[in-house]
């Protein structure tokens, strides 16, 4: 099994949430893998894939062999999205998929942590939307709490049905603004009929939907 954490943006929370995926999955008897395929921003060691290894490999000896190149190919000094901070270097897709297969065979399931949004570029048409697609996986998508999030929320959306991917939402309130239940909460509540604030409980959905 596997799983894609995206998001509205970025600094939404992806790696926060992943990482309580993670204990979750271990929770429930899984052995969790996981993976940060483009990490951008990165001085010396890529921070989020080092985090999302080492937490990995507390619940799953598989992934002691690992080391952070193997869950993270590329990765770029400049906090940009990936077409432009790759600069002249080619981001093998192939690559990606390839390594997605080989660590999903380490784990009962593989967390794939994408970098910012949905439209975030790749290549000049090829989004991270995209990679989600060939990845052939549903998709988590993470949305924040605070002002402005139901336009990000939908615009997601809209993309992740457009290209025909399944997904399962989630708020992260861990951004929580004082007045997130007062402005945004009741349009999420009452124009979409749900309001996901419990991880736990829309893994759980994701494990009924996809079989454990």
């Amino acid at each position: 099994m596997r799983l894609f954490i995206t998001a509205t943006n970025t600094e939404v929370g992806k790696t926060y949430t992943t990482l309580q995926l993670i204990e979750l999955a271990a929770e429930r008897g899984l052995r969790p893998g996981s993976m940060k395929p483009i990490e951008t921003g990165v001085v010396g060691i890529p921070e989020d894939s080092s985090t999302l290894l080492k937490k990995c490999q507390e619940f799953n000896e598989n992934f002691r062999k690992f080391v952070i190149r193997d869950i993270n190919p590329y990765s770029f000094p400049l906090p940009a999205a990936p077409y432009v901070a790759k600069g002249e270097e080619r981001i093998d897709l192939e690559r990606i998929v390839e390594r997605a297969d080989r660590l999903e065979r380490e784990c009962d399931i593989l967390f794939i942590e994408g970098a910012g949004g949905l439209l975030v570029p790749i290549e000049c048409n090829y989004f991270m939307v995209d990679l989600i697609r060939e990845l052939e996986t549903p998709a988590l998508l993470v949305s924040p709490s605070r002002l402005g999030s139901i336009n990000d929320t939908l615009l997601s959306r809209m993309a992740l049905e457009r290209e025909g991917i399944d997904y399962l939402w989630y708020i992260n309130l861990h951004q929580e603004g004082e007045s997130f239940w007062e402005i945004t909460a009741p349009y999420y509540r009452e124009c979409l009929g749900e309001l996901p604030t419990e991880l736990d409980s829309v893994f759980d959905r994701y494990l009924d939907r996809y079989g454990a």
